[in-house]
């Protein structure tokens, strides 16, 4: 099994200013930027938001939590997907002391990968073909026209005969 080379991150950490847009949407709303880019990846787009609210949840129960999960997590699954070099104790540095450049870094990836969500429904059906065993039609005896009357050919209407 041959493996493809690795590669490098296609922007800097810090080239925010080779695409301003995204550097102008991380600091002005990196919760945003980073549901943006959560979502692209195919993941939920609410994942980035455990960063925000889980470290000040478990601070309240004395455990501190330095490195934001979703974030971490994100760019460790991109760098395994895109074959791009690093080491998680790289994305641990990252993802703890410069998150918002971390996520404007992952934006600047999947944009120049062209990456949207991929969507695949797949079910396996077998659908065999089948014709109903063939029915004789006949033409009725008789039949019932009003209750307790039965008409039959080459007969009157006899009351109270009742077809079998």
């Amino acid at each position: 099994m041959a493996t493809k080379p690795l590669v490098e991150w296609e922007t800097g950490l810090l080239d925010c200013f080779e695409e301003v847009g995204t550097c102008c949407y991380g600091f002005w709303c990196c919760p945003c930027l980073a549901c943006t880019v959560s979502g692209r990846f195919g993941e939920n787009s609410c994942l980035p938001l455990c960063d925000i609210c889980s470290p000040a949840i478990l601070a309240a129960f004395g455990i501190p939590l330095f490195a934001p999960p979703a974030g971490l997590s994100l760019r460790a699954a991109m760098r395994n997907r895109y074959g791009i070099k690093g080491s998680l104790c790289k994305d641990i540095a990252v993802a703890c002391c410069c998150s918002w450049c971390s996520w404007c870094q992952m934006h600047r990836e999947l944009k120049h990968r062209k990456v949207s969500p991929t969507v695949i429904n797949v079910q396996n059906t077998t659908i065999f073909a089948t014709q109903p065993a063939p029915v004789m039609m006949m033409q009725p005896q008789g039949f019932v026209t009003q209750q307790g009357f039965v008409n039959q050919q080459g007969f009157g209407t006899q009351q109270g005969a009742f077809m079998t």
